[in-house]
């Protein structure tokens, strides 16, 4: 895996487009990267449904308890599969919809100069051995290729819009994760 900064690509991951994105302030440096969880619908993994939200491809004739997704504009810009796979959909140096209102040490819009990675997951059911190799592989990445983004600037969705998120979830081992980015 490397990162293509020129085109803001993680080689190594299957590129599927998003149209959920659009161009990041000029002159703001990527310096922040937000892990996410998501399984929909909840408490399921492995289907198509994560990305065909992140694709604007989800359809209204979803299962009853995700019906309120239709027509949701959101994105990250990648998602990391239980097994590993990893899947891009929006190219680095541009803005993915992945935080919402949110703001980090003080500083609001954090999609404004982030970049988000959802997990396949959820808060409670712990992530895989393999998604938390890729995930310390693809931060140690973009530690390099961006470097305003260091271990203390990575963090969950739930550090940066406490009132409305809880994602990664409390089974996520962050602990572990830093331990692993500074060996």
């Amino acid at each position: 895996m490397k990162v293509d900064v020129a085109r803001g690509r993680l080689r190594g991951a299957a590129f599927r487009p998003s149209p959920f994105r659009d161009r990041r302030p000029a002159g703001v440096p990527i310096s922040l990267v937000v892990v996410h969880g998501i399984s929909l619908p909840p408490g399921r993994f492995g289907g198509t449904a994560v990305e065909g939200l992140f694709r604007g491809r989800f359809l209204a004739r979803q299962p009853p308890d995700l019906a309120d997704l239709a027509g949701v504009r959101v994105s990250a810009h990648l998602f990391i599969r239980r097994d590993g796979r990893l899947v891009q959909f929006v190219a680095f140096h541009q803005r993915a919809w992945h935080a919402g209102v949110s703001s980090f040490q003080g500083r609001p819009g954090c999609n404004d100069y982030s970049i988000g990675i959802e997990l396949e997951g959820t808060d409670s059911v712990p992530y895989t051995e393999i998604q938390y190799e890729r995930l310390i592989s693809v931060s140690r990445l973009l530690m390099r290729a961006y470097p305003a983004v260091s271990a203390d600037r990575i963090v969950g969705h739930c550090d940066i819009a406490p009132s409305r998120k809880t994602d990664p979830g409390a089974v996520f081992e962050w602990g572990r994760f830093r331990h692993a980015l500074a060996v």
